[in-house]
């Protein structure tokens, strides 16, 4: 940057046609020193960078705003809390454009959300978290006192008595755990070599057998689910067949005491299932001839029929 250049962005340059009784350079260019900050001076309303001091809930669009991210909020007086002025900062949510006002609480020391938003609870229960909870500011206050340390040191060296025995216990169960740290190493190590060979074996077994997944041991439970599982059979078809051949025959039997057309209607259906059966071999053998298997057969039907 030059230093004509340098002078301009610090506003010292000075231009030809400026003179002293013009007044300031802001002045004289029409503008205010704090340029766009302060378009709206005149309604006592300035633009600042606000910083969220916590984690918000927008209620345009129900999206979470965490602590820190920051704004360019309008910033103006809304009233006073004695001699303390209470600021109100206005700012648009960068997810929906929603409207959003906190103010300052100068009696409890913190940020009050007005309009647009509601704070994120964030408790927890010290017992569930397994943690400790931290004494309040009234129990802080009462520790400083002599007297009330002195009317609860005895219900804390019971306490302590208590606890005793306990952290003891759990120091040792540490010490013996932790005290030797080769051998937890070399059997952690042991066993993670067992459990890869292991996984090889599987791997082998399901490879011999075609699959390319590893399976898993059996197990007695896989044993009896695969034990209750019932695949379908043509036991059901073939009753079907039987009643529909039954209730189709004729109640007029023949001379020699069986129906003529229960019997014929048997008779197809045994020739039906010898073709079938001679055409899967045919398949499973690969010596199917369509051309040489259709006339052979067919002239072979024809002469029993």
């Amino acid at each position: 940057m030059s230093s004509l250049a340098a002078a301009r962005a610090d506003n010292f340059y000075y231009p030809p046609e400026w003179d002293p009784s013009q007044g300031s350079l802001n002045t004289f260019h029409g503008q205010h020193a704090l340029r766009e900050r302060a378009k709206k001076i005149d309604q006592g309303i300035l633009i600042i960078r606000f910083e969220m001091p916590y984690n918000i809930w927008c209620e345009g669009c129900e999206s979470m705003i965490a602590k820190g991210v920051r704004f360019n909020a309008e910033k103006k007086q809304v009233g006073n809390y004695y001699s303390t002025k209470i600021w109100s900062f206005s700012m648009k949510s960068a997810c929906c454009q929603h409207e959003i006002v906190i103010q300052t609480d100068p009696k409890n020391c913190e940020y009050v959300i007005t309009k647009g938003a509601r704070k994120k609870v964030e408790e927890y229960d010290a017992e569930d978290a397994e943690t400790l909870a931290l004494p309040e500011a009234e129990e802080k206050g009462k520790l400083v006192d002599p007297f009330y340390r002195l009317e609860h040191q005895e219900e804390d060296l019971k306490k302590k008595k208590e606890a005793e025995p306990v952290l003891v216990r759990l120091q040792r169960v540490s010490d013996a755990k932790h005290g030797d740290d080769y051998s937890t190493n070399k059997a952690l190590r042991a066993r993670l070599r067992g459990q890869k060979k292991r996984v090889v074996e599987e791997e082998n077994a399901a490879r011999k057998k075609g699959l390319a997944i590893r399976l898993l041991p059996s197990s007695k439970e896989d044993a009896a689910a695969a034990s209750r599982v019932k695949f379908a059979t043509k036991f059901n078809e073939n009753r079907k067949l039987k009643r529909a051949l039954i209730s189709t025959s004729s109640i007029f039997t023949g001379p020699n005491g069986s129906s003529t057309n229960d019997s014929r209607r048997l008779e197809l259906e045994r020739k039906r299932r010898r073709i079938q059966a001679a055409t899967a071999s045919n398949l499973l053998t690969g010596g199917f001839k369509p051309s040489s298997w259709s006339g052979s057969n067919s002239a072979s039907v024809k002469r029993r029929c």
